[in-house]
């Protein structure tokens, strides 16, 4: 089981990815729309970065 930290952080940026891809479907303005995908982009980039460290931290917590 992954670190609860990276845990909790994996859940922040799905949760936050989540956020992000609301606000490009409700705003109007093109500019914060495409603000609000390249966040929701690198919070699914952090989300998968994450989920990577908590796999890692499996294998090396086998390992020993």
């Amino acid at each position: 089981m992954p670190d609860p930290e990276t845990e909790e952080m994996r859940l922040d940026q799905i949760q936050r990815a989540r956020e992000e891809r609301g606000r490009e479907e409700t705003t109007e303005e093109r500019a914060a729309s495409h603000a609000a995908e390249r966040r929701a982009d690198k919070a699914e980039y952090l989300r998968d970065k994450l989920a990577e460290r908590g796999r890692s931290e499996d294998e090396a917590a086998q390992q020993d």
